[in-house]
């Protein structure tokens, strides 16, 4: 039998399969809002195009008998009714395609869960009052979010109860995504149980005020720490969090050029890659963080 040579590909099919590969592997920026006064509407966050899932920071109280409280700083005062207003804003978004999440707990928040109980009851209150269910006084309105963001940095590791009962109520309606934004030395003490449920979709490192972060005169403990996580933990998609400036974080910013070529061609090698996430929109309006990577994300 004799061989025949397959002809080899003209130039215009291989630029097509080279863009496709291109686009799968391209990432999408995640940022923090609602922290500084300063940082804008959020109408007008999202309609810069810039950002695919944005945090709205912060449920900084509750569990452990606390009044769960909503501080979204400068922007509007949560007790009164005022930041209901964001109703409108927040389904702007969404309507461009932009997942809205809740952001619970923060680096000065007042926040613990006592037992799995208490746990289970921060979630019905997230599920009634941002989420999919019904309650007398929702803080952000009539607005259903797209999730819960996992910013834990204190109190007890009871959050792998919270997430299951999240999922438990969201069955059968729309889906509620769960995020988790852990310090990068694994595992992180808080958050470990709740990420090896398999039930989070979205994991932000924080390569940020850790010993983790990437440092040029040796990468070595980034490249290890951003391994170890996504071979580790069964999430969908990780995503490299950074400040969005120098002042943004003690330490842990990464130069733009830096980010495009170093950083990014390692972690764009995993499957699970996602993007970026950044701290946080004040910070990148100011430096234009993402104006300059986000070609390259």
């Amino acid at each position: 039998m004799a061989v025949k040579f397959l002809s080899p590909l003209p130039f215009h099919a291989l630029l097509i399969l080279f863009t496709l590969f291109t686009a799968s592997q391209a990432g999408d920026i995640v940022v923090y809002w609602g922290q500084d006064g300063r940082e804008g509407k959020l109408r007008d966050t999202c309609s810069t195009g810039k950002y695919r899932i944005v945090n709205l920071a912060f449920l900084s109280a509750f569990g452990s008998g606390k009044t769960p409280v909503l501080n979204l700083a400068g922007h509007c005062t949560p007790s009164t009714g005022d930041c209901q207003k964001l109703t409108n804003s927040i389904r702007s978004c969404q309507s461009q395609g932009i997942k809205v999440l809740l952001s619970i707990g923060g680096g000065a928040g007042s926040y613990s869960l006592s037992s799995k109980d208490d746990a289970r009851s921060v979630a019905d209150y997230l599920w009634d009052h941002f989420l999919g269910g019904q309650a007398n006084f929702r803080p952000l309105g009539a607005a259903v979010l797209d999730g819960i963001d996992f910013d834990i940095e204190h109190g007890e590791p009871h959050y792998a109860a919270l997430a299951r009962r999240l999922v438990e109520r969201s069955q059968g309606g729309k889906k509620v995504y769960l995020a988790a934004a852990p310090q990068c030395p694994f595992p992180d003490q808080k958050l470990n149980g709740a990420l090896s449920t398999g039930l989070f979709d979205y994991v932000w490192i924080q390569f940020y005020n850790n010993p983790c972060e990437y440092n040029t005169n040796n990468p070595n403990s980034f490249k290890g720490s951003w391994t170890k996580w996504v071979q580790s933990i069964p999430a969908q998609k990780f995503f490299v969090g950074l400040p969005a400036s120098k002042a943004a974080a003690r330490s842990g910013y990464i130069p733009k050029e830096v980010l495009i070529n170093q950083v990014l061609p390692f972690v764009k090698g995993s499957s699970k890659y996602g993007g970026i996430m950044l701290w946080n929109r004040f910070h990148d309006l100011n430096s234009k963080y993402s104006d300059a990577v986000r070609g390259s994300v």
